[in-house]
C-alpha cells in the first residue's frame, strides 16, 4: 500500500507559533503520531486507514512522544543538546515573557550528573497542532512518558544519567533524579505514584518514588534494558533487553523477574495486545517481529526488512505499526495473524508512535 500526504498545505507561522493546514480529518478510530527525529517533524496517520493526513513540521529531533490523557496535547522531546546559558528558544505566541523566562531558567537542581547543556520540550496542541508551550530540560531526550493523571511528564537524559519530572500545569521541570548510565525508556503507575526508568548501562530498571523524588530501587533485569511496557494494572513491566535478546516480565510487587522470554537479537519496540495475553517485540538484528504468548512463551515471528524498529499496538483496529531503522516507512500488521496489511512511506525514521482517540 503506498500512501502520501494529503491536502498538505505550506506551514504558517502565527507569531512563533507553528501551524498546519490540511483539509484531512481523523478517522473513527483517531490519528498516530510518528516523530520523526533530524526529519524535524511528526508524521499524521489515520489509525484505521493507514493514510498519512498530515505532518507537522517544526519540531526539532523529535525522537520521545506521549499524550496528555485527555487527549489535548503531545509532548514531544528533543534529542539534541545546547549550552546552558545560550539562547533559548522562541517564545510561543499566547505566552508572556515572564512565563517564558521561568521555563528557560537553569535546570532544577539535583544529583545526576552536570554536562553543562540543555534540551526543550514542545508542547504541541492537538485540534490545531500549534506548539503552545516550550519548556527547557537538562540534557538531550531520549524518551518521553506521561502520567494517567495528566500532572506530571517523565523523560530520560542519557547524557546525565538521570531522568526529570515535568509538571505540566506550571510547565516546569520539579525534579532531575540520578537513576543509572544510559537511562532509555519510562512508563508511570497507572496511580502516578512511580515512574519506571529502563538503564541500558547496569542492566536495572529505577523504580522512582514521584513524590519523594526519590529512587526507591534498582531491580536487576537483563542485558541493556531500553524499552519498557506495562500491564493496564500495573503489576507486571515487560523489559526488552536489547544485547541478550530477551524480554523480563517484572512483577512489581516483589521487585523480581518473574519469566524471562528469548526472542532474538537487538531487540527495540515491544507493546501489549489490548487483551495483554501477547507481546509484540521487534528484533532489529534478525529482521522480524514477533509475537510471544504470555501464558506459554511461544513465539510467532514475521520477517521484515531491514531493521523493524519502534513498535506500537493501534487499540481499536486490531493492528500492529512498525517503522524502519533505515528506510523511512512503516510497516501495518494485523496484530492476530502477523501478515503484512501494507507499507506507509513517512519520509523520516519513525520512534516513539502515540495513538490519540478520537473523543
Amino acid at each position: 500500500m503506498r500512501n502520501a500526504i494529503q491536502s498538505v498545505s505550506r506551514p504558517m507561522l502565527v507569531g512563533s507559533i507553528l501551524l498546519l493546514s490540511t483539509t484531512a480529518q481523523a478517522g473513527d478510530s483517531g490519528n498516530v503520531y510518528v516523530p520523526l527525529g533530524t526529519a524535524n517533524a511528526i508524521v499524521i496517520i489515520d489509525a484505521k486507514t493507514s493514510k498519512i493526513t498530515g505532518k507537522i513540521d517544526g519540531v526539532p529531533n523529535a525522537h520521545g512522544l506521549a499524550k496528555t490523557p485527555d487527549g489535548r496535547y503531545l509532548i514531544a522531546g528533543r534529542n539534541d543538546e545546547r549550552k546552558v546559558g545560550s539562547s533559548a528558544p522562541q517564545k510561543p505566541a499566547g505566552v508572556s515573557a515572564d512565563d517564558h523566562a521561568a521555563h528557560h531558567t537553569k535546570p532544577a537542581a539535583g544529583k545526576a550528573k552536570s554536562t553543562g547543556a540543555v534540551s526543550s520540550l514542545s508542547v504541541i496542541r492537538i485540534k490545531d497542532r500549534a506548539v503552545v508551550r516550550l519548556v527547557d530540560v537538562p540534557g538531550a531526550v531520549h524518551h518521553v512518558a506521561v502520567n494517567r493523571q495528566g500532572s506530571l511528564a517523565v523523560v530520560t537524559h542519557p547524557n546525565q544519567d538521570a531522568a526529570s519530572l515535568v509538571d505540566l500545569k506550571a510547565f516546569v521541570v520539579v525534579a532531575t533524579i540520578a537513576t543509572g548510565p544510559l537511562p532509555n525508556y519510562a512508563a508511570f503507575s497507572p496511580d502516578g505514584q512511580h515512574a519506571y526508568v529502563s538503564n541500558a548501562g547496569n542492566n536495572t530498571v529505577s523504580d522512582i518514588d514521584v513524590a519523594r523524588k526519590i529512587v526507591l530501587r534498582n531491580i536487576a533485569v537483563g542485558d541493556s534494558p531500553e524499552h519498557l511496557v506495562l500491564t493496564k494494572d500495573g503489576t507486571r513491566l515487560f523489559v526488552n533487553n536489547v544485547n541478550d535478546g530477551t524480554v523480563s516480565a517484572v512483577d512489581l510487587r516483589t521487585g523480581n523477574v518473574a519469566r524471562t522470554y528469548r526472542v532474538g537479537s537487538s531487540l527495540h519496540g515491544i507493546d501489549l495486545s489490548a487483551d495483554e495475553k501477547t507481546l509484540y517485540v521487534a528484533a532489529l538484528g534478525d529482521d522480524m517481529v514477533a509475537a510471544v504468548d504470555l501464558a506459554n512463551g511461544k513465539l510467532r515471528t514475521m520477517k521484515l526488512s531491514p531493521a523493524p524498529y519502534h513498535l506500537a499496538t493501534i487499540r481499536g483496529t486490531g493492528r500492529v505499526f512498525v517503522s524502519s531503522a533505515q528506510q523511512p516507512k512503516l510497516w501495518v500488521l494485523d496484530g492476530a495473524s502477523l501478515k503484512l496489511i501494507g507499507e506507509v512511506p513517512i519520509g523520516g525514521k519513525g520512534h516513539q508512535m502515540v495513538h490519540v482517540d478520537v473523543r
